[in-house]
């Protein structure tokens, strides 16, 4: 299911969500500027490679900076497109600064858990999707009534199905956690999708965002002394 829009309206313009995907734009430009010769040198460099990176210093910024490559149109067209989703009405709920820490924290987490799986990975694990699966986590307990209208091809026929949110959430991590318990399973040291960052940025969502959400102020009614 490709998601369009979903029902889940913002009471405040989503500046530190049109930053992230803006800065992710521009890093990827950056990156088609170096040209084929010169990109694996820049994704070896600032993407995290597990076999070449430690946690008392060597590389250890790759557990940010991967967060904001990616490795083609595709790859950064729909990190993009979900994050543009999904990600607007979480901040709107957390506020912009506690969203963007809420954001890098949830990256970092998906970062960690990939590292912790593939400690022998000798290939680049880079995208947002890590930080985005957080976001997504606490769209789903934010918003489970949203609805996301999302495409599904039926045999070559466009079928447009409103899901709500707390459903099409949850098959998406369940597909994650089938396809990365799978791959664990293969003995294989790495994929072209890195299924236990979106597990792990998802789970850290899930525990972190009550923390990150705006308290309610609430209304206190003036009592008249007669």
């Amino acid at each position: 299911m490709i998601p369009l829009r979903d029902t889940a309206k913002s009471e405040s313009f989503p500046i530190i969500n049109w930053m992230l995907i803006l800065l992710n734009a521009f890093v990827f430009i950056i990156e088609l500027r170096l040209g084929s010769d010169k990109t694996g040198a820049f994704f070896l460099k600032y993407g995290l490679v597990p076999a070449q990176t430690n946690l008392t210093g060597t590389n250890t910024y790759a557990f940010v900076t991967n967060m904001f490559l990616h490795g083609g149109w595709g790859h950064i067209i729909s990190n993009m497109w979900m994050l543009y989703i999904f990600g607007d009405n979480v901040e709107d709920r957390m506020g912009s600064f506690r969203y963007l820490i809420f954001y890098l924290l949830c990256g970092i987490i998906a970062s960690l858990t990939h590292f912790a799986l593939y400690r022998d990975s000798i290939i680049p694990a880079m995208g947002a999707s890590g930080a985005i699966s957080g976001v997504m986590a606490a769209y789903m307990f934010l918003f489970p009534r949203s609805l996301i209208l999302s495409f599904v091809p039926v045999f070559f026929l466009p079928l447009f199905l409103p899901v709500p949110a707390v459903i099409y959430i949850g098959l998406w991590f369940i597909g994650q956690f089938l396809s990365g318990t799978l791959h664990l399973m293969s003995n294989s040291t790495a994929s072209g999708i890195a299924f236990w960052a979106h597990i792990g940025g998802f789970l850290g969502g899930l525990i972190l965002y009550k923390m990150f959400v705006k308290k309610k102020r609430r209304k206190y009614k003036r009592q008249l002394l007669s």
